[in-house]
């Protein structure tokens, strides 16, 4: 390229204005995709869900090689249907019957006749396959036609179609199978015989026909011609079209699945040219297609490891879906009677907006009460008001005889608007997470413990099936009509306590073509996403007295069986009603999952141990042994601790006349008083403490904030404002025990040797067992802690008093723990007291994530509590707008939250910040207030790790989990366990794996200490004087909820030889003679003596330390 060619294209690059449809995408991407990356990660999603063009020529070519062998089939003369199956047997196929099986005597016949047509139709046929979500081979649907000679005007009848399709499908397997070099199978969606097709795969190994390279399988289909004998009339909902043999007469009872089925067949081609029709004329209608049907398949709405019921091998619904907001809405009426046409999108819509219009569509469509009819052309072939009383949710597609939701359970439906919602959500609040599109589209949510309140393991093999032989031929199989039943069971007694009821079951998987039945369903999910505002209530009222003789009486008995009964209330009424019993907080939470075991006991005869879930397991972890709750005679409870200090804060506000300064105020800081502790505070009342082993005699200290009126009379110096606050402590104290002699309150003092830090406190001591220890808040304090710091900021000229470089270090520490403890922990209380009353699951959320993490030997030695609550609220509050409790995003339960949590540990980079709308105002005034003193890198490391295996147990087994395992700690890798004696350890009791022995032991009985040691736990201070004398040498890990080990590893830059130097920061020795020669006058780590010194500094405390080579 020479000069002058350079200079013209830079001169035409810069100059040339933008094009239209650049500015437009500029625009999309500021405005619709709210981010440039979110449209840049679509356009490299999309053709990574494509086939790719690899393969296709071996494919075609063996489909010509299939079609040019089908056409010459031979023919096979007419039969009985029994007679000709025990052919194909001898052959080693079975032909796949539907029910009611043909008999001996049946006066109709099966044939063959080569296919009158063949055509490649469904989405690969459009050219708008999508990768599923299991990484699965891509399907080609095959359509075959049967000619119509094979059939007669009445086989609509009994099942003769089926039975007649079947007999076909099996001659084209047992041809094909002899004829090609490929593996076949049948595959049933649904577990419907009357939906089975026939499946060829390359075979391994396989030089004739090797289409592996297409990542395909072909999907064999029989159709009906358009031609054929059948009367479409025939087939409508209302329509009953089997006749069972033990009636005397007719069955008068409508079959719309079974006839919708029929339909199924003659959908094929009419589906595929209309699909190409609005592939067409609608540019983005490819992209947003492969949007929405990956969303789906992510979710479960199509193949993979789990299926939504109802939906699988529903393809065609996604492209209905998008044919009826893209052609309109037909004019119909509603179950209400009211009428009302949603018009049609414009064809100038980007493939994101109509996505997301998708999804618009099925937040707010309520398919329960309101039919939807895609606009037709030519008039409806049915009357729509035979769709609207035959089925439960209606979704008729353009021809006006397909009801995409016929055997779809409205639970589904529910579930399938709730995730359209929460999509919405995502995608309308960006900082709602990390990566919205990942959560739109990458990530999967098969795992059920993140995506449900609430999720029970059902054994259907116990379950009674007592099912008609009607409902059996409507349904297709068992299975369908069991789970359709336990569906529409469900959603009734469930009522508005649930938005959405999952009935998820494995995908059917394909059988051998010498198996005729498909294999049952041994176990389904059932998931539960709450309402909040009724999930948890204790009765469900039904009809008054007067209407015991009514139907919906006599239907809301037949619900509840023995649980329905009259009840009176103080209102005066008398309904019948069922009332839940609960005794605590954690029983109530789990009513809704106590209907589900009922009703499924009750009507299906599943006993509760078949019926598995995880929220027993989780409450055990957070609940004190029954034995020590026996010993621990006093009733604690947040509730409680609550009362008690209203109580003292009363106390504290009578001695006004009594102290020099007024209290304004008294802030609560604790843990304890916001709902979060690991376990609900219990008191010890001093009559008791005698009677209980020092394993169990922790006391709690409840810290307080004493806020006083503000005086110039405050001394300017930190040290004498130090004595002041002594000062006042003793007037309090002596105030306090005048006026209430139940109270006992002491003038506590730490052993810190900071001269600015403020290290005495008011130990208060109530009659009913509870410790408080309240601080007095200065604020002029900062103030001349800033000067010390700096002596730049003193507003007049520089003081005489000169600061060295100890004491402004000291003057750091102090304003670090004056800012935490003065400024940041009440404002920290009070936003995460309001979350807790916000949002039902955020407390068990928060306690359930402390217990993992002090399980793990992390929780306070490297992050702090007040740093896990701001990370369990992430889930709930979101990102930049804070969420409310009836969002879809939200979890209810705190076994969802905590494995939301989890899940965002699992790949959080902690370094990054994380900002969350949690106080009033700017949260970036103090980013690493909680985090200042960790984690550090190492912590972080392990905190991975264990989320990662915790959150992938709980993902590969969402209820057979022992989920005690989750928080039973590994000790292998640690170099250094420090084992500690438990009977001298208060809080032992709330070891993960405590012993009961420790505390039953008659020798730890009859101590005479008869005042509680507030606060007094002799592992952290332990610890804390281990970290502070081996700082330079070991990183300690222990649990502090009642851990009776400590574990340690050596620090990486010790372990090779250094020279040595006077306060080097560890024990040292010199090298041995033989390492000697290399290293002359270095030293290295004396790893003995560390260990002695540790012993030495446990005696009492210490049984032994063992090392880890």
């Amino acid at each position: 390229m020479n000069q002058a060619e350079f200079e013209h294209i830079h001169h035409h690059g810069r100059e040339d204005p933008l094009s239209g449809h650049e500015l437009r995408d500029i625009k999309d991407a500021a405005d619709l995709y709210q981010s440039s990356s979110f449209k840049l990660q679509i356009d490299a999603l999309l053709p990574n869900v494509r086939p790719k063009e690899s393969g296709r020529q071996q494919l075609d070519h063996f489909l010509f090689a299939l079609r040019t062998h089908c056409v010459s089939i031979s023919s096979i003369a007419p039969m009985n249907p029994l007679a000709a199956a025990k052919v194909l047997a001898k052959q080693g196929v079975a032909v796949p019957f539907a029910f009611p099986l043909p008999s001996r005597d049946a006066k109709w016949k099966v044939a063959f006749e080569p296919p009158s047509e063949m055509s490649v139709v469904g989405s690969w046929g459009n050219g708008i396959a999508v990768k599923k979500q299991s990484g699965s081979r891509f399907g080609v649907d095959l359509s075959v036609e049967m000619p119509e000679a094979l059939f007669q005007e009445k086989d609509y009848l009994d099942g003769r179609f089926f039975h007649k399709k079947s007999y076909y499908l099996a001659v084209l397997a047992q041809s094909i199978s002899t004829a090609f070099d490929v593996d076949t199978f049948y595959s049933s969606a649904l577990g419907d015989p009357r939906l089975t097709t026939l499946v060829l795969r390359t075979r391994n190994g396989s030089t004739s026909y090797d289409f592996s390279k297409s990542h395909t399988e072909i999907h064999v289909i029989p159709v009906l011609s358009s031609s054929s004998p059948l009367l479409l009339s025939r087939l409508f909902p209302s329509h009953p079209n089997v006749r069972l043999p033990s009636s005397s007469s007719p069955s008068l009872f409508a079959t719309p699945i079974y006839n919708n089925a029929i339909l199924l067949s003659t959908y094929a081609k009419e589906a595929l040219i209309s699909t190409y029709g609005l592939k067409n004329a609608l540019p983005a209608f490819h992209d947003a297609y492969t949007l929405l049907r990956v969303w789906a398949n992510q979710r479960g709405y199509g193949d993979g490891e789990l299926c939504v019921r109802g939906f699988e091998g529903k393809g065609s619904f996604w492209t209905g879906l998008l044919r009826y907001l893209i052609l309109g809405e037909e004019l119909v009426g509603t179950k209400s009677g009211s009428a009302k046409v949603r018009k049609p999108l414009g064809k100038g819509l980007s493939s994101f907006q109509l996505f997301k219009a998708a999804l618009d569509f099925l937040a707010k469509q309520n398919f329960d009460e309101t039919p939807v009819f895609t606009k037709v052309t030519n008039g409806h072939r049915c009357p729509p008001e035979e769709y609207i009383t035959h089925h439960p949710a209606v979704f008729v597609d353009a021809t006006s005889t397909i009801n995409f939701l016929s055997d779809v359970p409205l639970t589904s439906l529910d579930l399938l608007s709730h995730d359209a919602r929460e999509t919405l959500e995502q995608l309308s609040n960006p900082g709602a997470s990390s990566d919205a599109f990942a959560d739109c589209f990458l990530k999967s949510r098969f795992k059920l413990s993140s995506r449900f309140d609430a999720v029970i393991r059902v054994d259907l093999s116990q379950a009674s099936r007592n099912q008609s032989t009607l409902v059996l031929v409507e349904h297709g199989s068992s299975d369908a009509a069991l789970l359709t039943s336990i569906a529409s069971i469900l959603r009734q007694g469930l009522g508005n306590r649930t938005q959405a009821i999952a009935i998820l079951q494995p995908v059917t998987p394909c059988r051998p073509i010498s198996s005729a039945e498909s294999p049952s369903t041994s176990t389904i999910h059932i998931g539960l996403i709450y309402d909040p505002a009724h999930a948890f209530r204790l009765v469900d009222h039904g009809p008054s007295v007067e209407d015991q003789d009514s139907n919906v009486a006599k239907e809301f008995r037949h619900l509840w069986g023995s649980r329905a009964e009259l009840r009176r209330f103080k209102d005066g009424r008398i309904t019948e009603s069922v009332v839940w019993d609960v005794t605590t907080s954690d029983e109530r939470a789990h009513i809704p999952v106590s209907i589900v075991r009922h009703l499924l006991q009750l009507h299906f005869g599943i006993s509760a141990k078949y019926a598995r879930t995880l929220q027993t397991p989780f409450d055990s972890v957070l609940r004190l042994p029954d034995d020590v709750r026996r010993l621990h005679r006093a009733t604690g409870g947040y509730k409680a601790a609550l009362a008690a200090f209203d109580g003292v804060v009363r106390d504290l506000k009578a001695l006004d006349e009594q102290l020099p300064l007024a209290l304004l105020n008294v802030s609560p800081i604790s843990e304890y008083l916001r709902y979060t502790s690991t376990f609900a505070p219990l008191p010890i009342p001093a009559s008791a403490s005698t009677e209980l082993p020092e394993s169990l005699r922790f006391l709690p200290t409840i810290p307080i904030i004493l806020e006083f009126e503000k005086s110039s009379k405050w001394p300017d110096d930190l040290k004498a404002i130090q004595k002041i606050k002594l000062a006042f402590f003793e007037i309090i104290a002596q105030s306090l025990m005048t006026s209430n002699p139940g109270l006992k309150v002491s003038v506590a003092i730490g052993n810190s040797s900071n001269p600015f830090q403020g290290c005495a406190a008011l130990e208060i001591f109530t009659t009913e067992g509870w410790s408080f220890a309240a601080f007095i808040w200065h604020d002029r304090e900062a103030t001349l802690l800033d000067r010390i710091i700096d002596p730049s900021k003193m507003f007049i000229g520089p003081s005489d008093q000169k600061y060295n470089a100890w004491e402004q270090r000291e003057a750091k520490v102090a304003q670090e723990l004056y800012t935490r403890r003065f400024i940041h922990a009440p404002r920290h209380h009070r936003a995460i007291a309001n979350l807790c009353h916000k949002y039902s699951a955020y407390s068990g959320t928060v306690r359930l994530v402390k217990r993992w993490l002090a399980a793990h030997w992390l929780l306070q030695t490297h992050v702090s509590e007040e740093a896990v609550e701001i990370i369990c609220a992430l889930p709930f509050i979101g990102g930049k707008q804070k969420s409310t409790e009836s969002a879809a995003i939200v979890p209810h339960s705190k076994e969802r939250g905590f494995s939301l949590v989890l899940e965002f540990l699992t790949d959080w980079k902690w370094e990054e910040p994380l900002c969350l709308p949690l106080y009033e105002d700017d949260p970036a005034t103090a980013p690493e207030v909680w985090t200042s003193n960790g984690p550090d890198a190492v912590a972080v490391h392990r905190l991975r790790t264990f989320a990662r295996a915790a959150s992938k147990a709980l993902c590969n087994s969402a209820t057979e989990l022992d989920i005690k395992s989750l928080f039973i700690h590994p000790t292998d890798d640690y170099d250094i366990v420090i084992q500690l004696n438990p009977t001298v350890l208060p809080r032992y009791y709330q070891n993960v794996n405590a012993e009961s022995s420790i505390w039953t032991r008659d020798s730890h009985l009859g101590i005479t200490e008869s005042t509680p040691r507030p606060g007094f736990d002799p592992l952290p201070l332990f610890l804390a004087d281990l970290q502070s004398t081996f700082t330079d040498t070991l990183k300690f890990f222990a649990d502090p909820f009642g851990g009776d080990r400590i574990g340690a590893i050596w620090l990486q830059s010790l372990g090779t030889p250094r020279s040595f130097r006077a306060l080097a920061g560890f024990s040292s020795k010199p090298l041995s003679k033989e390492d000697e020669t290399k290293d002359k006058g270095r030293v290295i780590l004396n790893r003995q003596a560390i260990l002695d010194d540790i012993g030495r500094l446990g005696t009492g405390l210490v049984q032994k330390i063992t090392v880890h080579e």
